[in-house]
């Protein structure tokens, strides 16, 4: 069996932990693109694209983030499976039609997130469940046509469109990126909250946290069933 073949939309500004995880999670030969160094795929030819998280926002007004946007809208026009994650969820929602915005809180550390009916992204993950956020914006308006499928007290944490699906969670960070992201909010929060999620980043909530890797292998094998779909055979007159 060939292996699958994935975009994976690298948006992390100089974070090697991205890489690191996402290669960890996805059983696939991924192409990494440097999406907020401006390069884009020149096709959309994948079986499937996952968009990372960043430090930036949607609606910043940098030459990199309009293009990205776009592209993630002709692929999921084009029929391409999507799978994005913080900023990718952001990212996503916009370019389906949803809309992203400011938070008037910062969601930091390990914290709970319930599911929302029954979607299969979610299959084998306990309800509720936990992990890690990081993350001030939120999305605000789901796209049109979008189903809600994970939320917690902060808003939207899941959301799926056909092929496409956003989580705002991050189910691929490992111990050591949990600690250097709270780490790099210390200037925006302040060292008492930072220093209470670092006191939270142990061995037992990473474990329980673990869980929802789950998505990666359920997204992949929603990604293999459609490229072994067999093509219907053309109707005869």
């Amino acid at each position: 069996m060939e292996r699958l073949r994935f975009g994976l939309l690298q948006a992390a500004q100089n974070d090697a932990n991205t890489t690191r995880n996402f290669r960890r999670e996805l059983d696939a030969d991924l192409v990494e693109f440097d999406v907020n160094s401006g390069e884009i795929p020149p096709h959309t030819e994948f079986d499937a694209l996952v968009v990372t998280g960043s430090r930036a926002s949607v609606y910043w007004d940098e030459a990199w983030i309009d293009p990205l946007v776009d592209y993630v809208a002709e692929a999921a026009a084009d029929g391409v499976p999507i799978l994005g994650v913080c900023y990718g969820h952001q990212v996503l929602a916009e370019a389906l039609g949803g809309r992203v915005a400011e938070m008037n809180d910062f969601e930091l550390g390990y914290n709970t997130v319930e599911q929302v009916g029954d979607d299969p992204l979610f299959e084998g993950i306990a309800d509720p469940f936990t992990v890690f956020t990081s993350h001030g914006d939120t999305v605000a308006d789901l796209p049109p046509g979008a189903e809600l499928t994970a939320r917690n007290d902060h808003g939207v944490h899941g959301f799926r469109r056909g092929d496409c699906w956003g989580v705002q969670f991050h189910p691929e960070y490992d111990l050591r990126t949990a600690r250097e992201i709270a780490e790099s909010k210390r200037e925006r929060l302040g060292d008492p909250q930072v220093d209470r999620v670092l006191n939270e980043i142990a061995p037992a909530q990473y474990d329980a946290a673990c869980e929802a890797k789950q998505l990666f292998e359920n997204f992949t094998t929603y990604v293999r069933e459609q490229v072994q779909e067999p093509e219907k055979p053309e109707a005869t007159a």
